[in-house]
């Protein structure tokens, strides 16, 4: 097996921007699927039980495949391929093959056996179809576990493509199979439920050729033998604190949707319809500015350089305000239009609109922090650091749990989105105040002018968005007769086009450094 491991700058680059293109589009694709969905169910009973059935076998995925793939078993096969033979390499891979696969079969097995026992948590009135559905979707755990594991080996050799065209037909097959086959199906939540486990099985699938052209050559071994093997139990002492972290993540999922099935019909339903909004536009910029300023963050770490790591750091998050600030209030101010474009239809109803909207406001305010948490994170792990983050997640998720239980009651889903909110804002001060810890790094001096800068860029959001407030109803009049592509397709756009032009001459006329900085990022690309 002859596999190279280096790439050039240039090479590197032009995968990232692939990547990052194909994550777009994911992103997109996603939406289309959760208007699909909205198509079909709406925010009703059934809608719940969709999205209750296929958070479970989620929750599982994160836990045994993303985590653990990125933090332990990717540095240690690099390591394996730049210091040991072909021969250990598969007896590696064959191990961590082995030992996934037993252990998330078992789980696939329990989840289909004890789901009764867990899906009465969740008070959902479509009780016998939530167990249906999440029986037809548990072994979407077994596909996606083992896509993530080829996903793994060919990120280690710099092959990026298949893993980002692998989410983009999870998607496509579930919309086509929601709309194919749910004429010949007894509702369309099982519809899409197959659809979710043949776009599972497409993900692995579409990868392993890729895995088997760059030489890797791998198979079933002893669970034993597996366990023994040097690698395999290094990766398993390496995924110790994030599967502590991750667990902590599952369980404030878990009880956080259970609170939201117990606040009524439709509650689950329109905090996804929420959440896929928020995740849309985080995905939109997210990954451009990670590629962007934070491949060489591990880089000034190791060499000592921590001028250049604090100057970078500073400057990365001075962006996401640039980006997120504004973006948070347009879209306060023309959430309902949004939602009400993307949605409505016979099924998404006027209570459909008027339960997301009331997440969409409060998980809204929230998209800076999350967004920060992205750049703040990464920080810790190029100082090799990955218990100061876990440390910080599991105190914020205890935040969102206590808070979610005490807003529930009066405030319903926009509770439980509020509490999500305020945990992401914990979770920022945390990460702030563990990176103060480390003497090198300016975190208050870094800080100080991040503060500033992110007041000053609310103030401007907030001049900005007048013009948006009071065009709305008169641009809502104009259009009010047509269709709904034109009725709030219009009016977003023209209120967009104002918002960013009244806040880009804004930046223009104070002569903002982070606004150049971006233009230039975008000239040299």
């Amino acid at each position: 097996m002859t596999i190279s491991t280096k790439r050039s700058k240039g090479s590197l680059l032009r995968s990232g921007s692939a990547l990052s293109i194909l994550t777009l589009v994911s992103r997109i694709l996603g939406l289309l699927r959760e208007m699909t969905k909205a198509a079909l169910l709406g925010t009703s009973a059934l809608s719940d039980a969709f999205s209750v059935a296929f958070m479970i076998p989620n929750l599982f995925r994160r836990l045994f495949a993303e985590g653990s793939i990125a933090v332990a078993f990717i540095p240690t096969l690099k390591e394996y391929l730049l210091t040991e033979n072909k021969e250990k390499t598969k007896e590696f891979i064959s191990s961590v093959f082995t030992f996934l696969t037993f252990f998330v079969s078992l789980a696939v097995a329990l989840g289909m056996l004890f789901c009764p026992l867990i899906i009465p948590i969740f008070s959902m009135k479509a009780f016998d179809e939530t167990i249906l559905l999440t029986r037809m979707m548990f072994p979407f755990l077994a596909f996606i576990s083992v896509a993530a594991l080829f996903q793994g080996i060919l990120n280690s050799v710099h092959v990026f493509a298949p893993s980002g065209i692998a989410p983009i037909l999870l998607n496509l097959v579930t919309i086509a199979c929601a709309y194919g086959l749910s004429p010949f199906t007894v509702n369309p939540a099982r519809a899409m439920a197959a659809g979710i486990i043949i776009g599972g099985f497409l993900e692995a699938a579409i990868q392993f050729p890729f895995v088997w052209r760059k030489g890797f050559r791998f198979f079933f071994t002893g669970l034993g033998k597996a366990i023994k093997n040097p690698g395999a139990r290094k990766v398993l002492r390496l995924i110790g604190p994030t599967i502590i972290g991750m667990a902590a993540y599952q369980i404030n999922d878990l009880v956080s949707t259970a609170l939201a099935g117990n606040a009524g019909e439709g509650v689950v339903s329109s905090l996804q319809y929420s959440l896929r909004l928020q995740e849309l536009i985080l995905g939109i910029f997210a990954v451009s500015i990670g590629t962007v300023l934070l491949p060489d963050l591990a880089e000034h770490a190791k060499t000592g350089r921590w001028p250049e790591y604090n100057q970078r750091l500073s400057q990365a998050m001075d962006i996401i305000a640039l980006i997120t600030i504004p973006i948070t209030f347009f879209f306060l101010a023309q959430g309902e239009t949004l939602i009400r474009l993307l949605f409505q239809t016979r099924s998404f109803d006027e209570e459909s609109v008027a339960l997301t909207y009331g997440a969409f406001l409060f998980h809204m305010p929230g998209l800076f922090f999350i967004a920060l948490n992205r750049i703040l994170a990464p920080a810790f792990y190029a100082q090799s650091d990955s218990r100061s983050p876990t440390l910080a997640g599991i105190l914020s998720f205890a935040v969102n749990i206590a808070l979610a239980a005490i807003f529930v009651g009066p405030m319903k889903g926009r509770g439980v989105a509020l509490a999500l909110t305020i945990a992401s804002a914990a979770n920022t001060a945390l990460l702030l105040l563990f990176l103060g810890r480390n003497p090198h790094i300016a975190a208050a001096r870094a800080l100080r002018p991040t503060i500033f800068y992110t007041l000053k860029l609310i103030f401007f959001s907030g001049i900005a968005a007048v013009p948006v407030v009071l065009l709305a109803p008169r641009l809502g009049t104009v259009f009010s007769g047509h269709d709904r592509l034109v009725r709030y397709g219009a009016p977003l756009v023209i209120e967009g086009i104002c918002f960013a032009v009244s806040g880009l001459v804004l930046l223009a006329v104070t002569g903002d450094k982070q606004f150049k900085a971006v233009l230039g990022m975008i000239r040299k690309r």
